[in-house]
This record gives C-alpha cells, sequence and structure tokens, in this order.
C-alpha cells in the first residue's frame, strides 16, 4: 500500500517505484546512468519516490520523464539516512562472514571441549601411575594390568592431540575465509556508506494506469582509459583499440545498455578571459644552482626475450573474427556502442572490452642519438587516417608477432600525422668514439686551446635497406670569452640549428657502413674556467 503523506494543503499519495539500470554513458571521469521502470497510479496529483541512489549522484543533472497519461510537476533530489546499508551485496557478505565467525565460535567449543579432555586424561594418567605404583611396591596388583591401563590412557591422549591438531588445520582454514571475507567488507565501504540519495517527482495522473519513469543522472566515480595493440607489419600500422571500464560510484553497474563517450561533462562551460599583459624591466634575483640535465631523443622499450612461439598449424579451422563497438560520431565527441552487454562492479576493478581496429599507412625508418647511447630507435611516421579521435593511453607495441615493449600515445586526432617510437632495432649498430682530444698551453694573449674530434659508425645488418637518422650536437657558446672554432662535420649534414643540434641522414643498403666525423675547437680567454664540457 502507498503511504499517504500532506505537503502544504494537498494530500499526495507517496509510491516506491523499483527503476533498474538499463543504460550507463562512461565519460573520462564520471557516468551517466539511466533507470526506467512502471508503476501502476490512480487519478489525482501524486509523488513518486526512486531511492537507492548513490551518493556520488549530481543532483544538477538529475531529469526525469517517461511515457503516460500523466504530466510531471516537479522533482526533487533528497537523502535517505539508513541504519544499516541497503547494498545487498554487502549484505550478503556480512550474512557469509556471520556464518563463517559463528563456525568458528563452535570450532572453539570444541578446542575447549578437546583441551579438557586432554587434561583429564594427563591427570588421571598421573593419578593412576602414582596408584599403580603403591600398589606393586605392596605386591597387591599385576605389571599386566598396569600396563593395558598405561596403554588405554595413552591412546586416548594419543587421540586427543590428533583431534585437536584437525581442529587447529580447520580452524585455520575457516579463519583465512573470514578474513578474506573482512577484506572485501572493507574494500566496498570505503566506497559506500550506508545513507543513498532519492528523487522524488510529482506528478499529475489524467488517466489512472500503468506510467513509464526515466530517470537519468550523472555520478562521479565512474571512467574508462584506452589501451592499444600496436602491430607493425608490411609497412602498415595495424591499431587495435580497447576501452578499460573502472568505477567505484557507489553501486554496481549490471548488464545493460553501457557505451563509452569520449565528450567531458562539465560545471563550467565559459569563454575563458584574459587578463593584461604585462610587460616589465627584469630585476635580477640570485638563482640557486641547479644539475645539467641532458636531451635524449625517446625511451628504449623493454624487449622481450627471444621471439615468438608459433602456434600448431590448423588446417581446416578458420581465423577467429572479433568484434568491434559502433560508433556515433557528434559535433565534438564520439560515443562508442560495444557489441555485448558489459556488468561493472563498484569495486574498481577493470573490465575491457574492444572499441575498434583498423589499419594505418606507416613510412618506416630509424634515429638514433649516439651522444646519449648506441641504440638505434625504429620510428613510424603515421598519419591517422581513420574516422577515430584516439584518445591518450598505454599501447603494446608489436613487430609481426612479437612483443617489443609499450609506449604512450597522446591524444590524435583523425588527419593528423605522428611520429611513434617502436622499439629498439638491434640489427642497427652504431659506435661514437673519441678520436682526438687536446688541451693547448695559452697562445698569443692569454688563449688557450681545447680540441675534440668524434667519429660514428652506423652499420645496417638487417635483411633490407635502412633510411637512419643520427642526431648529435655541438657545444654552444654562452659566453664571450669562449669561442667555437673549426667545427667539422663530415659529410655535410642535412639539418643544424642553432643551439648545436647536428642532423645526418643516412641511406644504407644491407650489409654497409657509414662513418661520420665530428669535430671543434674552444678558444677560451685567460683565467676563464670552462663549465659543461664533456668527452
Amino acid at each position: 500500500m502507498p503511504d499517504r503523506l500532506t505537503v502544504g494543503s494537498l494530500a499526495d499519495v507517496t509510491s516506491r517505484l523499483d527503476a533498474p539500470i538499463v543504460a550507463v554513458t562512461v565519460y573520462p571521469g564520471q557516468a551517466r546512468i539511466t533507470r526506467r521502470g512502471v508503476l501502476s497510479l490512480e487519478v489525482g496529483e501524486q509523488r513518486v519516490a526512486i531511492g537507492g541512489l548513490p551518493m556520488s549522484l549530481h543532483p544538477d543533472s538529475v531529469r526525469v520523464n517517461g511515457r503516460g497519461a500523466a504530466t510531471v510537476l516537479g522533482v526533487d533530489v533528497r537523502a535517505e539516512h539508513h541504519p544499516r546499508t541497503p547494498d545487498g551485496a554487502i549484505a550478503e557478505l556480512e550474512e557469509q562472514r556471520d556464518m563463517v565467525r559463528a563456525a568458528l565460535d563452535e570450532l572453539g567449543d570444541k578446542e575447549t571441549v578437546l583441551a579438557a579432555r586432554a587434561d583429564m586424561v594427563t591427570k588421571l594418567g598421573e593419578h593412576a601411575g602414582g596408584t599403580f605404583a603403591k600398589a606393586l611396591a605392596r605386591e597387591q596388583t599385576d605389571a599386566a594390568r598396569v600396563a593395558s591401563v598405561s596403554d588405554e590412557l595413552a591412546r586416548q591422549l594419543s587421540s586427543v592431540l590428533a583431534d585437536r591438531r584437525d581442529l587447529a588445520s580447520e580452524r585455520r582454514r575457516v579463519q583465512e575465509k573470514h578474513d578474506e571475507i573482512e577484506r572485501k567488507l572493507n574494500d566496498r565501504r570505503t566506497r559506500r556508506a550506508p545513507d543513498r540519495m532519492a528523487v522524488d517527482v510529482d506528478v499529475e495522473v489524467a488517466e489512472a494506469g500503468e506510467l513509464e519513469f526515466e530517470l537519468s543522472y550523472l555520478v562521479h566515480g565512474g571512467n574508462w582509459e584506452s589501451r592499444y595493440d600496436v602491430r607493425l607489419s608490411a609497412g602498415s600500422l595495424a591499431v587495435t583499440w580497447y576501452g578499460l571500464v573502472t568505477q567505484h560510484s557507489g553501486e554496481d553497474w549490471p548488464e545493460c545498455d553501457l557505451r563509452l563517450s569520449t565528450a567531458q561533462p562539465t560545471d563550467g562551460l565559459n569563454v575563458p578571459e584574459l587578463s593584461p599583459w604585462y610587460v616589465d624591466v627584469v630585476r635580477p634575483r640570485p638563482i640557486a644552482p641547479q644539475a645539467s640535465r641532458g636531451i635524449a631523443y625517446g625511451a628504449a622499450m623493454d624487449a622481450a626475450p627471444g621471439g615468438a612461439v608459433p602456434m600448431p598449424a590448423m588446417a581446416a579451422a578458420p581465423m577467429m573474427e572479433e568484434r568491434y563497438a559502433a560508433v556515433e560520431q557528434g559535433a565534438t565527441s564520439a560515443t562508442y556502442r560495444p557489441t555485448r552487454p558489459i556488468a561493472v562492479p563498484a569495486d574498481g576493478t577493470a573490465h575491457r572490452t574492444t572499441v575498434a581496429a583498423f589499419d594505418l599507412p606507416a613510412e618506416t625508418d630509424h634515429v638514433t642519438v649516439p651522444v646519449r647511447g648506441p641504440e638505434a630507435y625504429l620510428r613510424a611516421t603515421v598519419t591517422n587516417t581513420s574516422e577515430h579521435t584516439l584518445r591518450p593511453g598505454r599501447a603494446s607495441i608489436f613487430h609481426d608477432t612479437e612483443f617489443v615493449g609499450a609506449t604512450e600515445l597522446q591524444p590524435w586526432a583523425p588527419g593528423e600525422e605522428v611520429e611513434l617510437t617502436l622499439g629498439v632495432d638491434e640489427r642497427i649498430r652504431v659506435e661514437r668514439e673519441l678520436v682526438r682530444r687536446s688541451a693547448g698551453k695559452a697562445v698569443l694573449g692569454g688563449t688557450r686551446r681545447q680540441e675534440a674530434a668524434y667519429r660514428i659508425k652506423v652499420g645496417n645488418f638487417g635483411p633490407r635497406a635502412a633510411r637512419v637518422t643520427v642526431i648529435d650536437q655541438v657545444p654552444v657558446s654562452r659566453s664571450e670569452s669562449i669561442v667555437i672554432r673549426e667545427v667539422t662535420l663530415r659529410p655535410d649534414p642535412a639539418e643544424r640549428d642553432e643551439l648545436g643540434k647536428v642532423t645526418w641522414k643516412l641511406n644504407l643498403a644491407p650489409g654497409k657502413t657509414a662513418e661520420i666525423d665530428l669535430g671543434f675547437r674552444l678558444d677560451i680567454a685567460k683565467g676563464v674556467e670552462v663549465s659543461g664540457w664533456r668527452d
């Protein structure tokens, strides 16, 4: 029976509506939940309460609509206070915990009984031993009877001790089960307060019958992240995009219409305003010394040990197929709908679904920075020719079937060209050696000279021709007291900038090696000490 309430001068009828979750749209950091339920109502103004909603619900995001001969008069959001959590999963865990605790209490009672029995048998043996000793001394009993009683007492004590060992083992097993349940409870309780939110919907029913209500709201604590498999094969880059869905919003999401959106709902949608741009005279202040930092091209990949293990051939079996999410492109975002329902509990565990898969044309070359290390990185220049705007995420890199490492993909829009580092290629060998170094004495005017020369060798030991970009540098003076002279660069570099960065582009046939010579001289004024010099 519905509860009757009096609100002002209106006699409203409040009915509870069970509206399960039927759809979830997950954004980066938030999620929109849609609930739907059917309720039979009489003619007149009535109130429908939809409770059990999470505390993370955003009140401003609540929307109610539906179908039927009724008009929505108003929507209110309020808190429901409960002495104990109404969460079904927690209630089930608490029931399991109480049963395990009862089993532990029962095992404790059995332990007490066995301990008392062991103590009784031990004391009986001690008392009987003294009595029989005195009787034997007076020759009032025979030795066979003494031995029989002693054996029986020993057997009983051994049986009791064995039962206690079995009981201790059982107690440990039950205690481990209890601890496991407690960990699950603690994990869920940290994310779920006992209180809940509720939405009250005031409606004016024009015709008695069934009404369908649809409630939607935004919650914090939902999220999806991108993961990728990037596979280089025959000049093409195959990209498989996965979505990892997690949430700790305070309510479990059942299997329903789950969608992943790249939109980012926000509380403020105002165009930024500019503040005045002031310029002023520099007023020097002391600067704390900092350690110098080098510049490296990229991070080396973790090479997988060994090669890929071939799978047994199945001549008649077709290749497995994989289904991908349907995409709906919007004005500023896209929404992906997985091909199957996915249940996502509010425990923070990740649930993976395939978003999309596509091939992109790729031009590959190699790049090396010998001054930082002998590694030659395989690099791909790729244009996103798909319709997808890829979100940032971690990508696993494969060369055909061999895993070579991982990298981070940045946001990548359709039509945008990016350079991807695809791991270290051990077939391109690079050496950089110091071939000359000298520190001359002071010459005319007190100027002294310091010289250095290097030789870089690059070899292609792969089966195909390789284009290799070599990046090195010459020092740049920041003082008039130090002048860089007689810079030697052979062959002529393809690029050279004002910050000393020098770039060569080599085309190496299989089995061929190229050499690069780099040298320079520093003229240093009298009494000046050089900082930043390295061999």
